[in-house]
């Protein structure tokens, strides 16, 4: 991939209506606008292109070498797709063009101020090389048929203007060269390092890649559709191992980085997985896991002894907590920790939500006599409990060796989750008399 590739196409929002103000304020802008007329053959139409940029018809600009494009929608909404082709300097004019720039510091200065001095203009057409277009040189394409400029390629000509005039390196893009691809062009030639005003004096911070997000909407109507997205993997990627002849510095265990790496890799599969299934709307955010529920969720993955008696340690759980919290994860996620390790007081509406789906679960005759503590329903001598979570679903529990254990997921009606402990508890229906 060239490494300027981001560089070299740049996407400007829609600008404001022009009404009140010239489209050129620079000489070099105004310089830009020189070619167009003398290129157009139709006075009428420069007219025309003329008030739809005034009117703000113009929508978002799309600048890249050899090339400008824009939508342009006239006063009747009707849209036409309008491009300007400007030919790129060849390579051999390019590097003659950095010479001339680094004769003069003034030429570097004023470049970095966002101006285009006269005089590297001059120089450079001196050495050969022009810079702004000349007659001729704007070639019109627009798909409402026309073969010379039309209002439209005018329109998007006078909209480039106001961009040429906050920043010339708009120009230098349309003739084939990122404004970063220049500056280290210029760096290499031997001149001092190069920084932008508005850069930070930190050599160490460094300018991010990438398109502003504003700029990128804004191009929706421009650029083609983007990619089909690729499939989703049969499987999750396996991470490097870790051996090595170095040994590990203190504290660090490669068994439990790989480990680690490993767990990472298939929670990033599930979750792309998740995300292309979801469709276009955006399904419901996940809720970020403690640490303590990240390390049951490591645990859950089925890790060495070592690795699981690291996690079992820094959950504070110890080696049983551990494995029944680990129990509970695979009923139900963080959910299902929470029916674990919460008790609570169920009072108000909760309670009597809760009250009303007991009675209703079951017939009189056969409703089962249950103890409540807190959000904890437990069914008299049969081992086994309900626990309310607070999204009012019952969670199943079964007591094993005096320890109350995650029978089964959750559901919302209690005879179905005291049903699922009781086939979990002796393998049967169970029987509430």
């Amino acid at each position: 991939m060239n490494r300027y590739e981001d560089d070299r196409e740049r996407t400007f929002a829609a600008l404001p209506p022009a009404r009140g103000r010239g489209f050129a304020q620079t000489w070099w802008g105004r310089a830009w606008l020189r070619a167009l007329e003398d290129t157009a053959l139709d006075g009428e139409q420069v007219k025309t292109g003329r008030r739809l940029a005034r009117a703000g018809a113009v929508g978002a600009v799309s600048v890249r070498p050899g090339r400008i494009t824009a939508v342009v929608r006239e006063k009747g909404r009707t849209a036409h797709r309008a491009d300007v082709l400007l030919a790129e300097l060849p390579q051999e004019q390019w590097s003659r063009f950095v010479d001339v720039a680094v004769e003069r510091a003034g030429h570097l200065a004023a470049l970095l101020d966002r101006e285009l001095p006269p005089h590297l203009v001059e120089d450079a057409a001196a050495a050969g090389i022009e810079l702004l277009p000349g007659l001729g040189d704007l070639e019109p394409e627009c798909d409402c048929g026309a073969w010379d400029h039309c209002g439209h390629t005018v329109a998007l000509c006078h909209q480039v203007a106001r961009l040429l005039d906050e920043d010339p390196f708009v120009l230098l893009l349309l003739r084939g060269r990122g404004e970063r691809a220049f500056l280290d062009a210029l760096h290499a030639r031997g001149t001092t390092p190069l920084q932008a005003p508005d850069q930070a004096a930190d050599p160490a911070i460094v300018e991010p890649e990438g398109v502003d997000a504003a700029e990128a909407w804004a191009a929706v109507d421009i650029l083609p559709s983007p990619p089909s997205l690729p499939g989703l993997p049969d499987a999750p990627g396996t991470p490097p191992g870790l051996d090595a002849e170095t040994p590990p510095a203190p504290g660090v265990d490669p068994a439990a980085l790989e480990y680690l790496a490993a767990q990472t890799a298939a929670e990033a599969h599930r979750l792309l997985a998740d995300a292309l299934s979801a469709g276009p709307e955006p399904g419901p955010a996940e809720l970020e896991l403690t640490a303590a529920q990240d390390a049951v969720r490591l645990a859950a993955g089925g890790p060495e002894r070592a690795v699981h008696d690291r996690l079992a340690t820094g959950s504070g759980r110890g080696r049983e907590g551990l494995a029944t919290a680990v129990r509970a994860w695979h009923h139900g996620g963080a959910d299902a920790l929470a029916a674990l390790d919460e008790e609570w007081q169920v009072t108000g509406e909760a309670l009597a939500r809760a009250r009303a789906a007991l009675a209703t679960a079951w017939d009189e005759d056969e409703r089962p006599t249950l103890r409540a503590t807190g959000n904890r329903w437990t069914l008299q001598g049969a081992g086994i409990q309900l626990r309310l979570g607070r999204g009012g679903h019952w969670w199943p529990y079964i007591d094993e060796s005096g320890h109350w254990l995650p029978a089964g997921g959750p559901a919302r009606d209690p005879a179905t989750a005291l049903a699922t402990a009781g086939l979990t508890l002796d393998g049967a229906s169970l029987e509430c008399n």
